[in-house]
């Protein structure tokens, strides 16, 4: 279930939302008065873009990321674009995803010719290229970007059947695939975010 907040909240102990017209709560939960300031400093959002800010002032930004990452919707537009500007080279580590098909796309327009341009496109410019059906871009940045891949316990099943059946070998090719590409990296950009 899903629940709408009128204002921002607090979490507390990574568990416990409290609404922000209910601050009092978070002294009786945690000993200290909520500071609404404290509280943003200590999300993870903040701590990402503070990490990747090179101005120095959090209030004056200058965000510089360490890797990139587009999906096969929309890969092609920036990389048409990006070589019209004259880029040469991708000047940080490039990832394209290809997790969509022909039968989720709009219209039915995306096919194997955006997955063989971009395929070119890496080759040409040094990007990393995660086949169609390997991974989602949401699944490679959270896993694939950091130094390795992430199962979490509670999303798998309990039932030893389907695990063999249908989770095993998509974790195997996640697995091998992290070996593959971190072999076809290694003398030159690491696909790996600080964060």
């Amino acid at each position: 279930m899903v629940k709408l907040y009128d204002g921002g909240v607090y979490l507390v102990k990574g568990r416990e939302i409290v609404p922000e017209k209910e601050a009092a709560k978070v002294a009786v939960l945690t000993g200290r008065e909520a500071d609404r300031e404290q509280a943003r400093q200590g999300t993870i959002a903040y701590s990402i873009i503070k990490d990747h800010n090179t101005s120095g002032d959090m209030d004056h930004l200058k965000l510089k990321f360490d890797a990139l990452t587009s999906h096969d919707i929309t890969f092609v537009g920036i990389i048409q674009t990006a070589r019209a500007s004259g880029m040469t080279e991708f000047p940080v580590p490039y990832v394209l995803t290809n997790c969509h098909n022909s039968l989720c796309a709009v219209g039915g327009t995306i096919n194997e010719d955006d997955h063989v341009f971009g395929l070119s496109a890496c080759e040409k410019y040094g990007g990393i290229f995660v086949p169609p059906h390997i991974g989602v871009i949401h699944q490679y940045m959270r896993g694939g970007t950091s130094k390795g891949c992430m199962f979490r316990r509670e999303d798998l099943p309990e039932n030893q059947e389907m695990f063999d059946q249908l989770l095993q070998p998509l974790i195997l090719t996640a697995v091998v695939w992290q070996i593959v590409r971190r072999k076809a990296c290694a003398g030159g950009h690491m696909p790996f975010s600080s964060t």
